[in-house]
């Protein structure tokens, strides 16, 4: 495919929702309300998403040699290696058994990242932040939809069964939790989410980033035949809260394993909205293409101090990144100042630095 064919990143790709400013004021203090309800029934302040954490992992990623130029932007523009440091999590905001079906999440920060940081407070910065979800859309896909989706969990948030239901929901598609929001969306109705093993999935960005000159989509796929052979594998009947953490801390205990890093491009901006998450881009139209390898060797993936570290000093957040690969569309809007809230709540409440890391030797064995 010709480079001519992808849309070239512009400004005015994106279109900011009527009323969005206060949509995500209310988006905030809703989650900021639930965080604060977490915090007193645990004592300790977690993430308002992904709180549960199943494995912290060390590795790199390798930038392929003679990308074709559509390819070679941002951090890809090159061959390198980036060391990273990966978090492996779960999506709920509060800590549940693993024997529910969950979006499981791989969270991944590059360093040593050349380029101008996006945010203006982070100018010293070397970090890349690639947030990655089990699915190819994200259910609440633009900041309203996001609205509704968080005051139906405020709701019910002291009621731990009906979240559970509502994640599950969410998980298996969104049919009944979305039809509840007042949301229809055949596309995400058709997405299965059976409880599988965690390091046989792959992981998508769900909402567009810029991608150099362009615009793209990332995921994370499964590339060594150690973990292709996990993907589709179901939890067992006998899988137990930590069922997930367990799977990860044995799986790198005796190997390590490779992934994957693919970009799609956008190609056609009215099939593949840009303001839109929930609406997946047809890969048949611009299918992903493989940019990076990313190398994650046998490790203790679970060890008292890598979890501290990773759950209660580290952010990953998407807005940590270069301007060459700053999010897009209305749902990574609202998350601007939804992490910000978020990291700066958890870090106050636990009484931790909040610190960016530049090299990999800070993360603890």
């Amino acid at each position: 495919m010709s480079a001519t064919t992808y849309v070239p990143y512009n400004d005015n790709l994106e279109q900011k929702q009527e009323n969005e400013d206060q949509i995500i004021d209310s988006v905030v203090e809703s989650m900021m309300r639930v965080n604060t309800r977490v915090f007193d029934k645990h004592r300790h302040a977690k993430r308002d998403a992904h709180a549960k954490c199943h494995g912290v992992l060390v590795g790199h990623v390798t930038v392929y040699d003679n990308l074709p130029a559509h390819l070679a932007q941002g951090v890809f523009a090159r061959p390198a290696t980036y060391p990273v440091v990966i978090r492996l999590s779960t999506a709920p905001g509060d800590i549940h058994s693993d024997k529910l079906p969950s979006p499981r999440g791989m969270a991944i920060k590059m360093l040593g990242v050349d380029g101008p940081q996006f945010l203006p407070n982070r100018q010293d910065a070397k970090t890349q932040d690639l947030l990655l979800v089990n699915h190819p859309v994200i259910a609440f896909g633009h900041a309203a939809a996001y609205l509704k989706t968080q005051k139906l969990l405020e709701k019910h948030a002291d009621d731990p069964d009906m979240v559970r239901r509502i994640v599950a929901a969410l998980a298996r598609g969104g049919s009944k939790a979305l039809h509840a929001l007042g949301i229809d969306n055949p596309v995400v109705d058709t997405l299965g989410a059976p409880n599988n093993h965690i390091l046989g999935e792959t992981f998508f960005s769900m909402a567009a980033v810029r991608y150099g000159d362009y615009v793209a989509k990332l995921c994370a796929a499964p590339l060594s035949d150690n973990v292709r052979a996990l993907t589709g594998q179901p939890l067992g009947d006998d899988a137990d809260d930590s069922a997930l953490r367990n799977l990860v801390v044995d799986f790198f205990n005796g190997q390590g394993a490779e992934y994957e890093l693919r970009a799609q491009l956008l190609t056609d901006i009215e099939k593949m909205p840009v303001e839109d998450a929930s609406i997946e881009w047809p890969q048949e139209d611009s299918p992903y293409q493989p940019v990076a390898k990313l190398t994650i060797p046998q490790q203790q993936a679970y060890s008292p101090a890598r979890r501290v570290f990773a759950d209660d000093v580290l952010s990953f957040n998407p807005w940590h990144c270069i301007e060459a690969h700053r999010p897009m569309g209305s749902i990574m809007r609202a998350r601007i100042k939804a992490y910000e809230a978020s990291s700066r709540f958890r870090h106050e409440m636990n009484a931790q630095p909040r610190i960016e890391i530049d090299s990999i030797g800070q993360v603890p064995d």
